[in-house]
C-alpha cells in the first residue's frame, strides 16, 4: 500500500472541510476584532455568541458557562489553577494518577507554591479506585480532577458516579473531568455528569487546532490566569479566535450528528484490528480496559520489543502510530499511566497506540497487521533476549 496511513486520532484528527468552509469568512471577509464597537467587530462578537450558544446547546449548558481557550491545555490550567487559587484557605486537591501533563505538570507547580495534592490510584485497567479517592478526601481538599477518558490507554471512568461519590463526602469540593478524548465521542451532559468543570478541545474531533473551551458551572468560582483585556467576561483575557471558535462549534455539532454510527463504524475498525493482532502476533498484552474503551483506541505492548524503535519502523511502511501523549513524544521516560496500571518499566517502553477515525478502512486495518507483524519479528529477530527464550521454549 503507498499511502500514507493514520491512526494517530487521539493525538489530532484532520480537519473536517465542512469545518474549514465554515471557518473561511472569518479568516478572510469577517475580520474585525469582537471587542472593537463598529460593524466589523460586532459581526466578529456575533459569530462567537452563536458558537457558544450551539456549543452550550450541546453539552447541556447555559452559554454563559462557556469559555473559550487556546486549546486543552489551557482549559485544564484554568480549570486547576483557578479553582485554586480561589479557594481561600483551602490548599488540598486531588487528581489521578494517570491524567495528562496538562493537570500533571500544573499539580507539580501549584506544590511548590504552598499547595497539596494526593494522586488518585486506578486498578490495572486504569479505572479510578473509589475507595482510594474517598480516603484521600480531606477538609482542605477544593479540587477533584478524574478525566473522562484516558488519551493513552482510551479507559473510560465512571464520572457521574466519580461525582456522587465526592459530592456525598462535601458538596463544595470542585468537581473538573478533562473531556479532551471524550468529546465528539462520547456523549457529553455537564448536568447528568454533575461536574463544575470540564475540559474539551476542537482538533480532536475533526475541528482546528489552538482552540478549545472550559465548561465552568453557574456559581463556581475561579480566577483567571490570563489577564489584561475584558473578553470572557473577564476571565480570559486576549481577542477570541473567531475562526477558531466557529470552527469548533461546527465540529462538535458535527462530531454529535450519527454519533452511535460513526462510533460503531470505529470501533468495528477497532475490534477487527485487535483481534487480528492477537491472532497474528505472540508476546502481546492490551492495555486499559477491555469495556469501558474509547471506541478508537488500542494500546498494545509487545515483548521484547522498544515501542520506539517500533513506531519509526512502521512509520517508515507509512503506518503513523505514537507511543502515547502527544504532549510528552520525544521523552525517554516510560508512561506514567502504564506504571500506574502496574505494567513495568520494559513493558511501558514497549507499548504503542493505535487510534483509529472515521477516513480508516479494513483494508487500512488488515495491511497494518501484516506491516505490524512484519516489523515485530524483525525487531526480536534482531533482539538477543527474545531469540534465547523463544529456542529454550522449542527445546
Amino acid at each position: 500500500m503507498n499511502k500514507r496511513i493514520y491512526f494517530d486520532h487521539a493525538a489530532t484528527t484532520p480537519l473536517k472541510k465542512e469545518v474549514l468552509d465554515k471557518m473561511l469568512p472569518y479568516l478572510t471577509e469577517v475580520y474585525g476584532n469582537p471587542s472593537s464597537l463598529h460593524y466589523f467587530g460586532r459581526e466578529a462578537v456575533k459569530a462567537v455568541d452563536e458558537a457558544r450558544d450551539n456549543v452550550a446547546k450541546i453539552i447541556n449548558a447555559k452559554p454563559s458557562e462557556i469559555y473559550f481557550t487556546s486549546g486543552g491545555t489551557e482549559a485544564d490550567n484554568t480549570a486547576l489553577y483557578g479553582a485554586m487559587l480561589s479557594a481561600k484557605d483551602k490548599k488540598h486537591f486531588i487528581i489521578s494518577s494517570i491524567e495528562h501533563p496538562a493537570l500533571l505538570k500544573t499539580a507539580e507547580v501549584l506544590s511548590k507554591r504552598g499547595y497539596e495534592y494526593s494522586l488518585c490510584k486506578v486498578d490495572k485497567e486504569g479505572v479510578i479506585d473509589l475507595e482510594d479517592l474517598k480516603g484521600k478526601i480531606r477538609s482542605d481538599t477544593a479540587f477533584v480532577g478524574i478525566m473522562y477518558a484516558n488519551n493513552e490507554i482510551g479507559t473510560v471512568e465512571p464520572i457521574e458516579k466519580i461525582v456522587k461519590t465526592v459530592k456525598e463526602i462535601n458538596p463544595e469540593i470542585i468537581c473538573f473531568t478533562d473531556a479532551v478524548q471524550a468529546a465528539g465521542s462520547l456523549t457529553i451532559d455537564v448536568k447528568k455528569l454533575g461536574v463544575d468543570m470540564l475540559s474539551f478541545s476542537a482538533h480532536k474531533f475533526y475541528g482546528p487546532k489552538g482552540v478549545g473551551a472550559l465548561y465552568v458551572k453557574s456559581g463556581t468560582n475561579f480566577s483567571p490566569i490570563l489577564t489584561g483585556g475584558h473578553q470572557e467576561r473577564e476571565k480570559r483575557a486576549g481577542t477570541q479566535n473567531v475562526a477558531g471558535i466557529v470552527g469548533l462549534a461546527a465540529a462538535l455539532e458535527i462530531a454529535n450528528e450519527n454519533k452511535e454510527k460513526k462510533n460503531e463504524y470505529v470501533k468495528n475498525l477497532r475490534d477487527r484490528f485487535i483481534k487480528k493482532v492477537f491472532e497474528e502476533i505472540k508476546g502481546v498484552k492490551l492495555n486499559g480496559s477491555a469495556g469501558s474503551r474509547l471506541p478508537s483506541n488500542a494500546n498494545f505492548s509487545f515483548e521484547n520489543v522498544s515501542g520506539e524503535a517500533l513506531l519509526y519502523n512502521l512509520d517508515l511502511k507509512n503506518i503513523a502510530v505514537s507511543n502515547g501523549s502527544a504532549c510528552t513524544a520525544g521523552t525517554i521516560e516510560p508512561s506514567h499511566v502504564l506504571l500506574a496500571i502496574g505494567e513495568s518499566k520494559e513493558s511501558a517502553k514497549s507499548a504503542v497506540r493505535f487510534t483509529f477515525g472515521e477516513e480508516n478502512t479494513v483494508k487500512e486495518i488488515d495491511y497494518a497487521v501484516k506491516v505490524l507483524k512484519e516489523t515485530v519479528d524483525k525487531l526480536r529477530e534482531i533482539t538477543p533476549l527474545f531469540k534465547a527464550e523463544t529456542d529454550i521454549k522449542k527445546v
